[in-house]
């Protein structure tokens, strides 16, 4: 599959052509999330925080060398994922928006579970491994989570000097609480992850329809910029694989549960041909097991441990 990137997919701060800025973690992968800010005059609204306090703190000194006389007022979490939430404590002084699922979402993950887990990686086996592989680069120890002072649901619309920014709720899809950042008059959009751009995308939540249906209202939008939640910036062909990939996805998987294969078994027998440029492949079997749960009408949550051993698999089998 050809490049979807439009901007040079460069580690650090891209000014954009209409308006802010996106923060970019090359290479997706993994943690690597990207973020956004939104500046109009001595005001700006910052678009998600990343998985450890270095790296947040690098980016916010970076936002404040290119934009010094703007103070970050308001600080969007687009969905639960600690890499995109994890730093909020560093942006002072902010209101911060969420969704009400992505607020219960946070409420309801332990403290420091990430540096509890990493610290036991050793006794984990070939999982270990794998979320070392994933994780080992982030510094987990000290991160005080910050939950969201301002929820909602739907819609929200809220202003950054004169510019209107539209907030909208498109999950629960990949996380129960994934929500759109849309700036009409810079024709830009930052998708958190409801895109992953030349990435496998990770179905956590679901449904699936509704991850669809927000890549068609994405596509539905005047816009020319769009900032995904990992990988380089792109435009709507980038919206469009993704959706693609998920209606493919979702096919094979409904094809393979019909016929009664286990979930390893179909995670390992659908084609990824079209998909061979894309990342971290090892998620297939995490949306298919998620696929098969809604197919089975079972609303219980898949057990990520379970999930994480069955990627450390896939990721060693298909490295050969």
């Amino acid at each position: 599959m050809p490049g979807l990137g439009t901007h040079p997919f460069e580690k650090g701060l891209v000014e954009l052509a209409n308006g802010g800025y996106a923060w970019l973690q090359p290479d997706g992968g993994w943690g690597w999330s990207n973020a956004g800010l939104i500046v109009d005059g001595d005001q700006s609204l910052l678009i998600d925080t990343l998985f450890d306090l270095p790296l947040t703190a690098k980016m916010l000194a970076a936002m404040r060398a290119a934009e010094p006389d703007t103070r970050i007022s308001t600080l969007v979490n687009t969905h639960a994922n600690g890499d995109h939430c994890n730093g909020n404590e560093l942006v002072s002084g902010a209101e911060i928006i969420a969704s009400k699922a992505c607020a219960e979402e946070l409420a309801a993950e332990p403290k420091g579970m990430m540096a509890t887990m990493m610290s036991r990686t050793a006794q984990m086996g070939e999982t270990g491994e794998f979320l070392e592989y994933c994780f080992s680069a982030f510094e987990f120890d000290g991160i005080n989570p910050t939950a969201p002072t301002r929820t909602f649901e739907g819609r929200l619309d809220v202003r950054v000097g004169d510019k209107e920014v539209e907030l909208r709720q498109v999950g629960p899809a990949h996380t129960r609480g994934d929500i759109l950042v849309h700036v009409p008059c810079d024709r830009t959009v930052f998708t958190g992850d409801i895109l992953f751009i030349e990435g496998h995308p990770i179905i956590w939540a679901g449904p699936i329809a509704n991850w669809i249906d927000a890549c068609n209202y994405l596509l539905s939008l005047e816009v020319e910029t769009v900032v995904p939640g990992h990988g380089p910036i792109t435009d709507k062909r980038g919206i469009e694989a993704v959706r693609d990939y998920l209606s493919y996805v979702r096919d094979e998987a409904k094809a393979r549960f019909d016929a009664g294969m286990p979930v390893y078994e179909a995670a390992l027998d659908i084609s990824l041909a079209d998909y061979d440029s894309w990342g971290d492949a090892e998620r297939i079997v995490i949306n298919v097991a998620t696929l098969y749960k809604e197919f089975a009408g079972d609303s219980e949550p898949n057990n990520v441990m379970e999930l994480f051993g069955l990627m450390a698999r896939i990721h060693r089998e298909r490295r050969g």
